[in-house]
């Protein structure tokens, strides 16, 4: 459900923080949900845990998570708390993420606009 993209610049915490309030926003994760310790959540996404200790208190900070004695992390923030346009900031982070890798393969922007054109076409007439 999380990710973090070494290769973008964007450091470990902010990516973190990003894609937990569009996880939240995208009803990913619900109000009172339990998060994955900091050392958990570390060890998954490969980046050190003060980053994501940071993450997680920018995000109490904002509102949007709770600390729990006994649980930990805890959602605080509804679906409905989080913009829209974070989903979408999301949303490019992730196209970044997605273009900077077909680019190292040697894909061209419009390559990989005319590949997900055909997958789209094939979906579409797929679907009638």
């Amino acid at each position: 459900m999380f990710h973090f993209d070494p290769s973008d610049p964007t450091p470990p915490e902010v990516q973190l923080v990003r894609t937990i309030r569009s996880a939240i926003g995208a009803g990913l994760l619900d109000a009172g949900e339990a998060l994955p310790t900091v050392r958990q959540l570390a060890v998954e996404l490969k980046v050190g845990a003060n980053s994501v200790a940071r993450a997680y208190a920018e995000l109490e900070r904002q509102g949007v998570l709770a600390t729990r004695p006994g649980v930990g992390a805890v959602v605080k923030a509804s679906p409905g708390e989080i913009r829209g346009e974070e989903l979408l900031a999301e949303l490019a982070a992730l196209e970044d993420t997605f273009l900077r890798q077909a680019s190292a393969l040697g894909f061209s922007l419009d390559d990989v606009i005319i590949h997900l054109d055909s997958r789209r076409r094939s979906r579409s007439s797929d679907a009638a």
